[in-house]
């Protein structure tokens, strides 16, 4: 237990924001593999996976993100995979995307969906608000796609992989290139956040630092 319990601190302590990586090196199929369903498998608020992930591996595709992807200038051009993550828009009860994840996925039986329904619009409404107005359901979607991001980035550390999230890009712009080359629908979805995954081109030039444990949690007995 020690010995696994040192190995999540060591690659914790290894993972760092690559902002260019080594573009000889690629990262095998089963080891991406493995991040991916890292993200998949991730948990998310009311079981509902609000997200979608576009692997962007075509060159010219990433050559047209770079003027709209400003804090993604060195990943895009050096980076094994680079994964933009989507976040799905409307998701409330009634939504066809919920009622078939309940049903079809989950399998559950529709008494227990009713029930569900009625859960998720209480709390969704009187306890998060997120109905006053679109943009306020859509950033609640968009919170948990930062779930699977953290995973895919921690499960790239113990494999000695490393990566980089990006939120330096101009969203309409990059939501308006990739819908209208039909990579996804925005009626549906718009873009979250974007992350890099690769091998560092050097190591960084100084060790990591945070606040203190004792900073940053506070105990209630």
């Amino acid at each position: 237990m020690e010995n696994k319990r040192q190995f999540i601190l060591d690659a914790f302590n290894y993972r760092f924001a690559t902002k260019r990586f080594d573009a000889n090196k690629t990262i095998s199929d089963e080891d991406f593999d493995t991040i991916l369903e890292t993200g998949r498998l991730s948990p998310s608020s009311l079981g509902f996976e609000p997200w979608q992930f576009l692997v962007i591996q075509n060159k010219e595709l990433r050559d047209a993100l770079k003027p709209i992807s400003w804090g993604a200038q060195g990943q895009l051009d050096t980076a094994s995979h680079f994964v933009l993550i989507l976040a799905r828009k409307n998701v409330r009860p009634g939504n066809e995307y919920v009622q078939q994840l309940l049903s079809e996925t989950k399998q559950m039986p529709q008494e227990m969906i009713d029930q569900m329904m009625s859960r998720t619009t209480e709390f969704q409404d009187s306890n998060l608000n997120l109905y006053e107005n679109d943009r306020a359901l859509w950033d609640w979607a968009s919170k948990q796609t930062y779930i699977p991001l953290a995973n895919m980035m921690s499960s790239a550390a113990m494999l000695g992989i490393d990566s980089c999230p990006i939120e330096g890009f101009q969203y309409n712009d990059v939501a308006e290139l990739l819908s209208e080359k039909g990579y996804f629908d925005r009626s549906v979805f718009e873009p979250s956040v974007m992350v890099a995954f690769g091998y560092r081109e050097e190591d960084p030039s100084r060790e990591k630092t945070r606040r203190s444990q004792d900073d940053v949690v506070t105990w209630i007995k």
